[in-house]
C-alpha cells in the first residue's frame, strides 16, 4: 500500500472539496458573511440574490441554513465536505472490490481505455431511479456533468437501504451541496482513480489511512493554536490510526486468549501470529487464572467493545479472530457475519464522520464473508455517542402531558445526564434509568398533537441515547482500544469539571479515564486490553 499517496490525496481532498462546498452554497445564496433572503416564490420556483432555481431545492437550502445558524459555517462546510469524502472513499472501495448491487462501475471503466466511468457510459443500463427520458434529455444536451451528479446522486441513494449509516435519505441538504465538475481533469474522483492504484483498494484498511490522512491538517491546524481544545477539536487532536501489527497483538492476546482459556482442545493459537503464550505460573496464581475461566462459552455470548472506535481498525481484526472462531465450530460461513455483527462487535467514538467509516469497513469485512449481506438490514453496533444539548434547550413541558410527577422527572433527569455527552464519551459514569418507561413515553407522542420538527427531534435524539445507555450499561467480555490522549487540562470547563468530579483518580489523562471506567464495564472474567503511549495493557476487572 503506497501510503504517500494516499497522504497526499486526502490531505489535498480536504482542502478541494471544502473550497467546492463553500461554492455550492454561494450559489444558493448562503455564505460565512451572509445568508441571502429568499426574494420571490412562486410555484415554479424560487428566487435567491437575483437567480432561480427548482422550488425542490428550498427545503434542503432551509435544513442547511438551520444547521449553519446551529454550529457556524465553517464547521458545516467541514461536515459536507468530510460527508462527501467519506462516500466517494466507499464507493471506489465498492466498485473495486465488485460490492456494487448494480455491478456498474461509478467512477472507473472496466475497459481501460475509456475515460468516461461507467455509470455515465451506461446510463440507460444502470438500475438506478433515474428516469429515461431524463438520461435521453441530458445525452442530447451534451450536458454530461448534469447526467453524472444525478446518477451519482441516485446509487448513493440507492445505497441507503444497506449502508443507512453513510447515505442518508434522498432530500438530506448534503446533496445541495454536491461536488461539482467531477468529470473534469484534476478533480478529486480523478485523482482519486488515477494517483492511488486499484490493488490498494483491494484491502479495507485503506479506509482507515484515508480517515487518519485526511484530519491530519485539522489536527495540526488545532495544536499550532495553542490554546484550549474545544468540542469540535477533539476528535481531530486525539484520534490516531492504530498500525496492523499492534491491533493483531491486542486483540489476539484477549479475544484469542479469551477464547482459549475456555476452549483449550482449540488449536486456533496456530493462525495468531502475535499470540503469547502463557508462563508457567506458581499454583496461588494459576488457580488464580482457573478460578476466573468461564470453560465452554458459546461464542454468541461473547461481547467486544472498542469505545474509542475511529475508523474500525481494531474492530475489523476482531471480525476475523470471530469468523476463526465460528468457522472453527462447523457454523455456515455465509451466517457468520450477521451473527457477529447482532451479537458480538460494539464500539462507541464521539467523532460521527469515524462512526460511519467504523460501521462501512465492518460492513465491507460482513460482505466479502456473505454476498446477500447487503439484503439482511443489519447495521453494526457502533454509535456516535450523542448530547441532549439540543432537547435542553427547548420546553418540553407540553410533552409531559399524561406523565406522573415522578415519571416527568426521571425523564428529565435522564435528558439532562447527556447534556455534554459529545464531549463526555466513553467516559459517562454508569447509572441507571428506566429506559422501558422513557421509550413508552415517546411512543405516546403523536405528531397531530405536537410541533412536528420538534416531535421528530424529540423522537429521533432519545431514541438515540436509549441505545447508547443500552450499551454504557452493558458488561463486556473484552474491550480493545487505542484511547484518546488528552490532559482534561488543555481542554474546556466542562469536560475539566465532569473528570474531577467523577474520576478524581484518573485526572491526570483521558487515557486513564478510559482504564478506569474499562474496568468497571468489563466482565468478572473479561480482558481490557489497551495500547498506552509507551506500552500495552492486559488487565482482567477482577484486578482492579
Amino acid at each position: 500500500m503506497n501510503k504517500k499517496s494516499i497522504e497526499k490525496f486526502a490531505i489535498e481532498a480536504r482542502k478541494l472539496l471544502i473550497e467546492q462546498t463553500a461554492q455550492r452554497a454561494a450559489y444558493y445564496g448562503v455564505t460565512a458573511g451572509k445568508i441571502y433572503e429568499v426574494e420571490r416564490e412562486s410555484s415554479d420556483g424560487i428566487v435567491i440574490d437575483g437567480k432561480v432555481h427548482n422550488k425542490e431545492i428550498r427545503e434542503q437550502r432551509r435544513k442547511l441554513v438551520n444547521e449553519i445558524n446551529a454550529k457556524g459555517f465553517d464547521a458545516v462546510m467541514e461536515e459536507i465536505a468530510y460527508t462527501w469524502f467519506n462516500r466517494f472513499i466507499a464507493l471506489r472501495f465498492m466498485e473495486v472490490n465488485d460490492y456494487l448491487p448494480s455491478g456498474v462501475r461509478v467512477f472507473s471503466s472496466l475497459d481501460p481505455e475509456k475515460k468516461q466511468p461507467d455509470l455515465l457510459t451506461h446510463a440507460y443500463e444502470v438500475d438506478l431511479p433515474v428516469e429515461r427520458e431524463e438520461i435521453y434529455r441530458l445525452q442530447q444536451d451534451q450536458n454530461d456533468e448534469e447526467l453524472y451528479r444525478r446518477l451519482l446522486i441516485a446509487q448513493c441513494n440507492a445505497l441507503h437501504q444497506g449502508l443507512p449509516f453513510l447515505f442518508e435519505e434522498v432530500e438530506s441538504y448534503s446533496e445541495l451541496l454536491f461536488p461539482s465538475n467531477l468529470l473534469f481533469a484534476g478533480s478529486i474522483v480523478r485523482r482519486m482513480v488515477e494517483e492511488i492504484p486499484e490493488e490498494d483498494w483491494r484491502e479495507v484498511e485503506i479506509v482507515g489511512w484515508m480517515y487518519q490522512y485526511y484530519i491530519s491538517e485539522r489536527s495540526d491546524e488545532v495544536f499550532a493554536k495553542k490554546r484550549n481544545y474545544t468540542a469540535e477539536d477533539i476528535p481531530p487532536v486525539t484520534q490516531k490510526f492504530t498500525p496492523a501489527w499492534i491491533v493483531k497483538y491486542l486483540t489476539e492476546n484477549s479475544l484469542g486468549r479469551l477464547w482459549l482459556e475456555s476452549h483449550p482442545e482449540s488449536n486456533l493459537q496456530e493462525k495468531w501470529k502475535y499470540f503469547l503464550e502463557s508462563c508457567p505460573q506458581e499454583e496461588t496464581v494459576h488457580k488464580y487464572i482457573e478460578d476466573r475461566i468461564i470453560k465452554g462459552i458459546k461464542p454468541e455470548d461473547i461481547k467486544i467493545l472498542d469505545p474509542a472506535c475511529g475508523s474500525g481498525h481494531i474492530l475489523v481484526y476482531v471480525f476475523d479472530v470471530l469468523f476463526q472462531i465460528y468457522q472453527s465450530l462447523g457454523y455456515q460461513e455465509r451466517e457468520i457475519p450477521a451473527i457477529i455483527l447482532e451479537n458480538n462487535i460494539y464500539g462507541f467514538d464521539i467523532d460521527k464522520r469515524s462512526v460511519q467509516l467504523s460501521c462501512f469497513a465492518l460492513t465491507m469485512k460482513a460482505r466479502s464473508k456473505d454476498r446477500r449481506f447487503f439484503t439482511r438490514n443489519i447495521s453494526p453496533n457502533v454509535l456516535t455517542i450523542e448530547s441532549s444539548n439540543e432537547l435542553l434547550k427547548e420546553n418540553l413541558e407540553n410533552y409531559f402531558g399524561h406523565c406522573k410527577r415522578e415519571e416527568q422527572h426521571s425523564i428529565q433527569e435522564f435528558i439532562t445526564f447527556f447534556e455534554d455527552a459529545h464531549i463526555y464519551g466513553f467516559s459517562l459514569i454508569r447509572q441507571s434509568f428506566d429506559l422501558e418507561k422513557i421509550q413508552s413515553w415517546i411512543k405516546s407522542i403523536t405528531d397531530e398533537l405536537y410541533d412536528f420538527e420538534l416531535t421528530e427531534l424529540l423522537k429521533e435524539k432519545i431514541a438515540n441515547i436509549v441505545e447508547i445507555s443500552k450499551l454504557l450499561n452493558q458488561r463486556y467480555d473484552c474491550i480493545i482500544t487505542n484511547p484518546p490522549y488528552l490532559e482534561p487540562s488543555k481542554t474546556n470547563t466542562s469536560l475539566k469539571s465532569y473528570i474531577n468530579n467523577h474520576y478524581p483518580k484518573s485526572k491526570a489523562n483521558m487515557c486513564n479515564v478510559f482504564i478506569e471506567k474499562g474496568l468497571f464495564s468489563l466482565k468478572e472474567h473479561g480482558y481490557l486490553s489497551i495500547i498506552t503511549m509507551h506500552s500495552w495493557m492486559f488487565l482482567s476487572s477482577s484486578e482492579s
